[in-house]
């Protein structure tokens, strides 16, 4: 009886094994490639580009589909999460440069504040709005992503051999410093500069993969299985016992903490600004968990990968660049609405299941 029960057990276990290792293989093979044939200097320095912000794309798609796909709530303020943990994280690395010359140590602490503060925007945000469902939670939530937008667009930060000094709404007083050691971190709408670029393409896919790695065991965990329940039926989870406000703050800390890290290295790869984390990123990253399947990280992966990827690519057809992108999103909106499409799937994994059980 115990043997025909951990047969069970095992049986159940290794197409989710099964699943998880090919989703593993996708993203570091894709990923592989890419680098070769950008060593190789088959791909251009465009596609190169590309890459460490679709490692960005990737992680910040599959943490919000932790909360759209897998509890169910539809959150729109996810950019505000990356626009936190990309401000913390330059403005930590700046300032410490001096102090800290070795990236080695200075930016993984960087990626650590960057994350944990996001977290902690995660959990603030998530406490009042725990009784807000649809379409209040997602305006609770793109109100919150374009506050964070507007309170960055309006914070001057700058330090000197005095120390630093903050002012909200309006300039510095350079009177006010000493303007022979005078740094300006952060002012105002404009861009940051003096970001070091410690983000490698190397450390980008390998922070894709643990977010891959975190957030499909999560789904698979005992948690995970509440949180979906907590999807399926709210009121019958709650009456056998399960969390809501518990697993609800797990889910909002954890797609935060993501969103937080993949801010941190979007930002020390390229350009910061805060028109770069407007309402419009929280809508892009939607839609591609939307076109990737709501609830499949596989498919939130490669929807983002095509999605980010193609209008770049298609830059050679000029006008008609969006027109072909806007067929591609179409084609890919009826495939995932389309029932055969998905028995099809469904088949094919069932099959190969069969053949490896047997």
């Amino acid at each position: 009886m115990e043997k025909n029960k951990t047969k069970r057990v095992s049986g159940l276990a290794r197409p989710a094994f099964r699943s998880k290792l090919i989703t593993y293989v996708l993203a570091a093979g894709f990923f592989g490639v890419s680098a070769l044939l950008v060593q190789a200097e088959v791909a251009g320095s465009l596609y190169e580009g590309l890459l460490i912000p679709m490692c960005c794309y990737i992680m910040m798609a599959v943490s919000l589909n932790l909360t759209v796909g897998i509890l169910g709530e539809l959150s729109l303020g996810h950019a505000g999460f990356m626009c936190v943990g990309a401000y913390v994280g330059a403005v930590f690395s700046i300032v410490t440069r001096t102090a800290i010359p070795s990236a080695w140590i200075r930016f993984p602490l960087a990626l650590l504040l960057g994350g944990l503060t996001a977290a902690l925007f995660g959990v603030v945000i998530g406490i009042p709005i725990l009784r807000l469902r649809g379409d209040y939670l997602a305006i609770v939530t793109l109100a919150f992503g374009e506050i964070i937008r507007k309170l960055v667009e309006n914070l001057y930060i700058a330090v000197d051999a005095n120390g630093l000094h903050f002012s909200f709404a309006k300039a510095i007083d350079p009177l006010s410093m000493d303007l022979a050691t005078k740094k300006d971190i952060l002012n105002g709408p404009m861009a940051v500069s003096g970001i070091p670029r410690d983000t490698t393409l190397l450390l980008a896919v390998l922070f894709v993969m643990l977010t891959l790695f975190v957030v499909m065991n999560l789904i698979d965990s005992r948690s995970g299985r509440a949180i979906m329940a907590i999807r399926d039926n709210r009121i019958a989870a709650e009456a056998t016992g399960i969390s809501i406000t518990k697993h609800k703050l797990i889910v909002f800390t954890v797609s935060a903490f993501f969103a937080g890290l993949a801010g941190v290295l979007y930002a020390h790869s390229s350009t910061l600004k805060s028109t770069q984390f407007d309402y419009n990123l929280s809508i892009q990253i939607l839609v591609f968990v939307v076109l990737g399947g709501i609830g499949s990280t596989r498919g939130a992966m490669i929807a983002t990968v095509i999605l980010y990827a193609l209008p770049e690519l298609l830059r050679f057809l000029q006008d008609y660049r969006m027109l072909v992108y806007a067929i591609v999103l179409i084609v890919m909106m009826l495939l995932n609405n389309n029932a055969r499409f998905h028995q099809l799937k469904q088949t094919l994994f069932q099959r190969k299941a069969k053949e490896e059980t047997t």
